[in-house]
């Protein structure tokens, strides 16, 4: 009897889990934006306001998120973005500019952003419906390098060895950045920077602090992930080993 019993609190911690990481399980959102959710009083268990913590069944409970239930579980897709200039990242702006989600909502399902791309800003951008694949690529212990293509002007080559150092952005110290020189001309130069940190506009903050003034920023390849010929505002979906690579960098 006290076996059964134990085997029955088993299965029911499995069938148990926290409510951010069924959220974003279905898609609705990454982790962190589902525990933000929580914290809002927007989801709702089996009528009752839920708290940062609780677990649920999703076979059995009724999970509300701002008073819709929780849709089914779905395909899981991973699509690649090539952002053009012009347009913001996050899922909803106060300010009515053009969104890079609408770029995207021909999949058939709907995404949203792994990380973000600064509106003045195009490349690689990842989407996807996948909660946890969204958290793993996020979590800043996962630090997959990012290759940016930085167009600049009032360029001296010596600047080139102060952008190669790591500097203090937000209170944290960035780590040593890789820094190649794709071409150079007297007063202008094109170049490849790698960074491993995901700051707010930490390229174009890195730039200035080298005194060199930012013409155009491109992300180029994510972890072994390339934009290769992709166009600009064109998508496609990730390769299975494409995604593979990505979740073991």
């Amino acid at each position: 009897r006290e076996r059964e019993d134990a085997d029955f609190a088993s299965v029911w911690r499995i069938m148990m889990e926290r409510l951010q990481k069924i959220i974003a399980a279905r898609g609705l959102c990454s982790r962190r934006q589902a525990e933000k959710w929580i914290e809002e009083g927007r989801v709702r268990v089996n009528g009752n306001t839920a708290h940062l913590g609780d677990t649920a069944d999703v076979t059995e409970d009724v999970i509300e998120v701002d008073g819709k239930r929780l849709p089914k579980a779905g395909k899981k897709l991973y699509l690649m973005l090539n952002k053009p200039r012009g347009y913001v990242t996050t899922l909803s702006d106060e300010k009515g500019r053009k969104n890079a989600a609408e770029l995207v909502s021909g999949c058939g399902v709907r995404v949203y952003p792994v990380g973000r791309l600064d509106m003045d800003s195009e490349g690689l951008l990842l989407f996807t419906n996948d909660g946890e694949f969204a958290n793993l690529m996020m979590h800043p212990k996962h630090e997959v390098d990012k290759v940016y293509r930085v167009w600049v002007t009032n360029f001296a080559p010596e600047k080139l060895e102060a952008l190669a150092e790591p500097i203090e952005l937000d209170g944290y110290m960035i780590k040593k950045p890789r820094v190649k020189p794709v071409r150079m001309e007297p007063t202008r130069a094109i170049i490849d920077v790698t960074i491993h940190e995901g700051r707010n506009r930490q390229v174009r903050r890195m730039c200035q602090a080298a005194g060199l003034e930012v013409a155009r920023l491109k992300r180029i390849s994510e972890g072994a992930l390339r934009l290769g010929e992709l166009k600009t505002g064109c998508w496609r979906e990730l390769e299975p080993r494409e995604i593979e690579l990505l979740l073991k960098d």
